[in-house]
């Protein structure tokens, strides 16, 4: 960061008024040893020069490391020497992503109206400076409370109510501060169809409305979530309620104190924890084709993690990460999955822009997020197609002959079809940061969304591809080619195993890709060959921690000798997550076959993986993930516990009442029926939960009783091939062998790669025949 000698008053602008003002506009041998010797002394005698003039000139690495205990400061502490930047940020979204409550702060009208979505009706009110909301509650009964904290400003905006027992609330009720001619300035419901009724998860009082757990660590500067689940109660706290300068540079005392000494020493990064100097003195030069290309090529990813840790969906399992710290120490970045994203890799749920940059061909071009986001004021570096031209020709492709609409124009702008948006939280429309050549042919192919009949809508993409072919004869595939071959692993295809295999052993995919090729085969056991195996054993050795972590969980497939040769040598990585992950994937391994220093680095990393589900106590998932290691231990009375303990916090979480259930079989039948029970009474829409009851009754011998819930789950999840298989043959052992046989067909039509229901279907079939 550059000093300035300006002073900035931080009580001059307000971030309020600055982004209020922003609101209605569009919106990471012997001589050989002599010579060694003589060199030795050389170097030495240099680095103590070095030294010396580092006592009197700063260098951007410095010599000195930094504590692990740092002080935060607050941004104030900044804007005497980064004035520049300081009033940049002033104005950005980050320094008003929380705030207190106050008349000034809450854009929404507040008029004493009723507001009715679904089964919910809200009220605003104000009282001199407080304002108020009147609802339903937990239990169904009027409740109210004053709105304590504000979530965002643009383009809408949520507010937050503060419970006795220390948690924060998200109100589904939110505010559009768009403006009005497109749409803005109402209330509206986030999520009318499922959040309206008391003791629903989505519900404001629910489970994934809890602001200490969803939202808090994104919206605020070194939170520590303070969850007791001995209390089952939060003390959350903040060293500053909104994203400051530290969020992203790191605690600042050290460097406080750096900058004060005279002289100064050699503090590494001059006592900042992230050195975000990729940029430094690189330029980007142009080509023959068009697009320009780093003077130097990247070698970290610093900048981008640290932009990453909220700019992406991703687990988290720890508070103590400081901005220049490992992601994978805290973090879990979800991979390309089904549901989160199309198999071509664009987005599809929520997902933010971290896994969609690291698939793009800029990203593995060198560039980061700042060379297109200034990253104080959060805004493009310039606007419109500028951004773009800074490094692609504007005369080739900022031109009617590249994009054929016409010039200045939407149509003609670069996102519109590289970077097209989805609209989430209702009104916010993001834009896809894979930045990927349109490929209306996949719509066809693959039902894949594309750019163009996303704009030409009521067109169907057959009229696109045709158009892009006769602009284009021979139409560029895109940078992005692993769409077939993830299709492939979901649909179970008999030649997804070797394309797979193909793609992961390709060190020019990006790791994003490879990691999510890995993970696809993991979820789908039946497809790993020898072939597999052997890629990901290789995979674990990746220089990229995240390919690592995903590689571990196809070995864990792996028969218990060889997983634990694989899987030992990475109990002590660098990387928490490859650490844990490796620890958990040998949880089942008989612990008398690991060596002495093997059991000791796996009792070690095992503690980790306890301690990050420990940090999420407050959440279901994590006590079912305690639950099934304990059960993997041997430790079955923890692990009741644990998935009793999932049940108390969301009576809706299927996997509590699943994994409940097989602890208990194992001693009471009967128990575990009970339960599986009381499970679909709490959650009558659970195909996993009626399909575990006939494969208890099965097993009990009570076939008869088990076909109506096999029934059931089949109904509930039709897509589902294992619960129709399990239902088609139990179909056949009683007797029912037509309509066993019509299932049968059915289920090879709708998933013709699953072996097992075509070998089925042929053997009944000869039955029949004979």
């Amino acid at each position: 960061m550059s000093r300035s000698k300006k002073s900035f008053n931080t009580a001059s602008v307000s971030p309020t008024d600055a982004l209020r003002s922003n609101v209605k506009k569009p919106l990471r041998g012997i001589r050989r040893f002599l010579f060694i010797m003589a060199l030795t002394l050389v170097v030495i005698a240099a680095m103590a020069l070095l030294y010396t003039r580092q006592q009197h000139a700063p260098t951007a690495t410095g010599t000195e490391p930094l504590p692990r205990t740092l002080a935060y400061v607050g941004s104030s502490a900044c804007t005497s020497c980064h004035a520049d930047q300081a009033k940049a940020w002033q104005g950005s979204q980050h320094a008003i992503a929380l705030q207190t409550a106050t008349p000034e702060t809450v854009f929404g009208t507040i008029d004493n109206r009723t507001h009715r979505f679904g089964k919910s009706a809200t009220r605003f009110s104000q009282h001199e400076q407080e304002i108020s909301v009147s609802t339903e509650g937990a239990d169904g009964k009027p409740f109210t409370a004053p709105i304590t904290h504000v979530i965002g400003v643009a383009p809408l905006q949520q507010y937050l109510v503060s419970l006795p027992d220390g948690r924060k609330q998200s109100l589904g009720v939110s505010w559009d501060s768009r403006p009005k001619a497109d749409g803005g300035q109402r209330w509206f419901h986030l999520f009318a169809k499922e959040g309206t009724q008391p003791g629903h998860p989505m519900h404001w009082s629910g489970i994934d409305q809890n602001w200490n757990y969803q939202c808090a660590d994104c919206h605020s500067t070194n939170l520590r979530k303070n969850y007791s689940a001995a209390t089952n109660r939060f003390n959350t706290t903040w060293s500053e309620i909104s994203v400051g300068c530290e969020a992203c540079h790191g605690p600042g005392q050290a460097h406080i104190d750096w900058a004060n000494q005279s002289p100064r020493r050699a503090l590494a990064n001059y006592g900042l924890t992230a050195a975000l100097d990729e940029r430094r003195q690189i330029t980007w030069k142009s080509t023959d084709t068009g697009t320009a290309i780093r003077s130097a090529p990247r070698t970290s990813a610093r900048e981008i993690e640290v932009c990453a840790r909220c700019h992406s969906r991703r687990g988290q399992f720890g508070d103590d990460h400081r901005a220049g710290d490992p992601l994978l120490d805290n973090f879990r970045p979800a991979l390309l999955e089904p549901g989160l994203y199309y198999p071509d890799g664009q987005q599809r749920d929520e997902v933010y822009n971290y896994a969609s940059f690291l698939q793009s061909r800029m990203h593995a071009a060198g560039v980061s997020c700042s060379d297109c986001h200034e990253p104080h004021s959060g805004k493009l570096r310039a606007p419109g197609n500028a951004v773009c031209v800074q490094c692609h020709d504007p005369a080739r492709f900022d031109a009617t002959t590249h994009h054929h609409h016409p010039a200045a124009t939407p149509s003609a702008a670069c996102v519109g079809c590289h970077a097209p948006t989805t609209i989430y939280m209702g009104v916010d429309a993001r834009h896809d940061h894979s930045f990927r050549i349109p490929r209306p042919d996949r719509s066809d192919t693959l039902g894949v969304p594309n750019a163009c009949t996303q704009c030409h809508a009521g067109k169907p993409a057959s009229w696109a591809s045709a158009a892009i072919r006769s602009w284009y004869p021979s139409p560029r595939p895109g940078f992005q080619g692993f769409a077939e071959i993830f299709a492939a692993i979901e649909a179970e295809s008999p030649t997804a195993s070797d394309a797979a295999v193909r793609l992961i052993n390709a060190a020019t995919e990006p790791v994003i890709v490879r990691a999510s090729a890995l993970g696809a085969m993991s979820r789908h056991p039946e497809l790993l060959s020898p072939a597999m195996f052997n890629a990901a054993f290789s995979a674990l050795d990746d220089s990229d921690g995240l390919v690592r972590s995903a590689a571990i969980q196809v070995a864990q497939h792996a028969p218990p000798a060889s997983k634990g040769y694989h899987l030992v040598p990475l109990l002590d990585n660098r990387l928490r997550l490859v650490r844990m992950d490796a620890a958990r994937a040998l949880a089942n391994v008989a612990q008398n076959e690991l060596k002495p220093a093997a059991k000791a680095a796996f009792d070690k990393a095992i503690q980790e993986y306890i301690a990050a589900q420990e940090f999420n106590a407050d959440r279901p998932e994590a006590q079912a993930n305690l639950g099934g290691l304990y059960s993997d231990l041997g430790l079955m009375e923890d692990a009741r516990q644990a998935f009793e303990r999932a049940i108390e916090r969301d009576k809706g979480f299927a996997a509590g009442w699943l994994g409940l259930s097989q602890v208990l079989e194992k001693e009471n039948k009967a128990k575990a029926l009970e339960t599986l029970r009381a499970g679909r009474h709490q959650i009558p829409e659970s195909a996993e939960l009626a399909h575990a009851e006939g494969l208890l009754l099965i097993r009990q011998q009570q076939k008869k009783e088990a076909l109506p819930a096999l029934e059931t789950a089949h109904r509930l999840a039709p897509p589902n091939a294992r619960f129709h298989y399990v239902y088609a043959v139990a179909l056949h052992d009683l007797g029912h062998k037509e309509q066993a046989l019509t299932e049968l067909k059915a289920l090879a039509k709708r998933h013709p790669n699953y072996r097992e229901a075509r070998q089925t279907l042929a053997a009944y079939s000869a039955g029949a025949d004979g």
